[in-house]
């Protein structure tokens, strides 16, 4: 069975009460939507409320799984334990909320014969006469429902039903941005996912590979006593256990660590800062843009290439300084990791350690995701500079 929130299983209000005043509850909606991020805790933080409105004397509120068959209950007032659990996931086609579904608009029941012989409960006979169900639209697609139970003689009036349509409208707006966060989630984790496959296969499977043939042609000379080869083989599988073992210890490291919560310049720093201990070498980060304002899928692209970068400089460029800078001119951020290390043969030659390097790949790939670019070229004084392009967003340049 599905979890039942339990933040909303006391006692309803008394429906005696005056009514809370339509403008006022639209404000708290508008507030709550722009401030939390439960979905779901705010649905059922608000039921109270529409049951007040309505002069109901139990509700419920339920919301559309995501191949659109069933509605799945995520809090309850006033409903016997029983009948919670039974109605934990019912048809999105049953009864009034079908109704509802269907109609888009808020739906009245009375007859809860269907529902006492769907719950099986005696609720729908002893205690309610009418069921009410305001769907939460967005797009004239239905996104969840509210349900209110009615004792008999009990009705909605209809400026109240004018008023449960705008709130269906502004909740069900937050359940289509869950929904198309979730979504976006699933995406990111899918991308991260796929980019630690290349990084495993462009590194530690091609030293393992390299490895395995070794091991071969080694069994072969062993076979033949060839030692003087025997040995020259054996040493090149060690080399590349070694090699093997240095690059999975670097890909923990990396997806070890996290991201500061405080944002990128936080998090750039915290990186400097370990850097500057594992690599014994001096790290300075320069910021020089006033407000970063990045979604948290740039920073985490914008960190990775930074690690990435760092991580390149440790195993190939024997570096004692490194200058990390943060720039943004003419709508384009710039993020420029130097080193005065052994540099590049020659400008962005893809022939060079760093050309070969798997993380370059890797690098480029993140820059792709910020519809930038990534540049890899030797300094006039020595060293590298990896330089990072990608254009500030259209909505953070108009504010």
């Amino acid at each position: 069975m599905n979890d039942i929130h339990p933040l909303i299983q006391h006692t309803p209000p008394d429906p005696g009460n005056d009514s809370i005043p339509a403008l006022r509850v639209l404000s708290e909606i508008t507030t709550s939507l722009s401030s939390d991020s439960n979905v779901e805790q705010l649905l059922g933080r608000f039921l109270a409320t529409m049951i007040r409105l309505a002069g109901a004397q139990a509700g419920a509120v339920r919301v559309i799984t995501d191949d659109r068959t069933h509605l799945r209950l995520i809090g309850s007032v006033g409903l016997p334990p029983e009948l919670v659990e039974h109605e934990s996931m019912v048809s999105v086609d049953c009864g009034v909320c079908g109704k509802a579904a269907r109609e888009v608009t808020v739906s009245s029941w009375n007859n809860v014969a269907f529902c006492k012989r769907q719950a099986n409960d005696a609720y729908f006979s002893d205690t309610c006469n009418t069921v009410v169900a305001v769907p939460l639209m967005h797009k004239n697609q239905v996104m969840g429902v509210y349900n209110l139970f009615l004792e008999e003689g009990h009705v909605v009036p209809e400026d109240v039903r004018l008023l449960f349509r705008s709130i269906s409208e502004h909740l069900g707006i937050a359940l289509e941005n869950a929904r198309l966060t979730r979504e976006n989630m699933r995406i990111s984790l899918m991308n991260e996912r796929q980019m630690l496959a290349n990084q495993i296969h462009d590194s530690l499977a091609q030293t393992l590979a390299y490895a395995k043939m070794r091991l071969t042609v080694l069994s072969d000379a062993m076979g033949h006593e060839d030692y003087p080869k025997a040995n020259r083989y054996l040493g090149d599988v060690e080399e590349a256990v070694d090699l093997a073992y240095a690059d999975l210890r670097d890909l923990i490291t990396q997806y070890r660590d996290r991201i500061n919560p405080r944002g990128l310049v936080p998090a750039i720093q915290e990186l400097a800062k370990s850097f500057r201990k594992k690599a014994n070498a001096d790290v300075d980060f320069l910021n020089l843009v006033q407000d970063v304002s990045l979604t948290p899928d740039e920073e985490i692209q914008v960190f990775h290439i930074i690690q990435e970068s760092l991580y390149n400089i440790a195993k190939h460029a024997r570096a004692r300084h490194v200058v990390i800078t943060f720039d943004l001119e003419n709508g384009q951020y710039i993020v420029n990791v130097a080193d005065d290390g052994v540099g590049v043969q020659r400008k962005n030659d893809e022939s060079s350690t760093m050309g070969k390097s798997f993380g370059l790949t890797i690098m480029r790939e993140r820059a792709a995701k910020l519809e930038g670019k990534l540049i890899v070229e030797s300094r006039p004084a020595g060293g590298t500079v990896i330089r990072l392009v990608f254009p500030q967003r259209k909505s953070e340049h108009a504010a």
